[in-house]
């Protein structure tokens, strides 16, 4: 085997080696933000439930428990079917807070 061909081998490995590296980091990255996204329907869904008031979350208040943060925090929300956004309003009738809470 000339060392040409060895090259080639090694660069067929390579590229092959490339591919499912990329495929399973992909993978792991839906399954982060399919986790998170779960993760926050859950505590929303057990803060409804637990009835003290209308389970209405900021997102700071959603950082602080969770641990994600707020681009996390957001984007699962948006993404889920279970989780509705409000808007607070300051006492100038202006929107100053954004709030989630768990829709079933």
């Amino acid at each position: 085997m000339t060392y040409e061909k060895s090259l080639e081998i090694a660069a067929h490995w390579a590229a092959i080696l490339t591919s499912v590296v990329a495929v399973w980091a992909y993978g792991r990255y839906v399954y982060d933000r399919r986790e998170k996204r779960i993760r926050l329907e859950k505590y929303l869904e057990a803060e409804t439930a637990a009835g003290t008031d209308q389970g209405q979350r900021t997102v700071m208040h959603l950082v602080a428990r969770l641990g994600m943060t707020e681009s996390e925090i957001v984007d699962a929300a948006f993404r889920s079917r279970h989780v509705s956004r409000a808007v607070g309003v300051d006492d100038r009738g202006r929107a100053d807070t954004l709030l989630f809470v768990f829709k079933p």
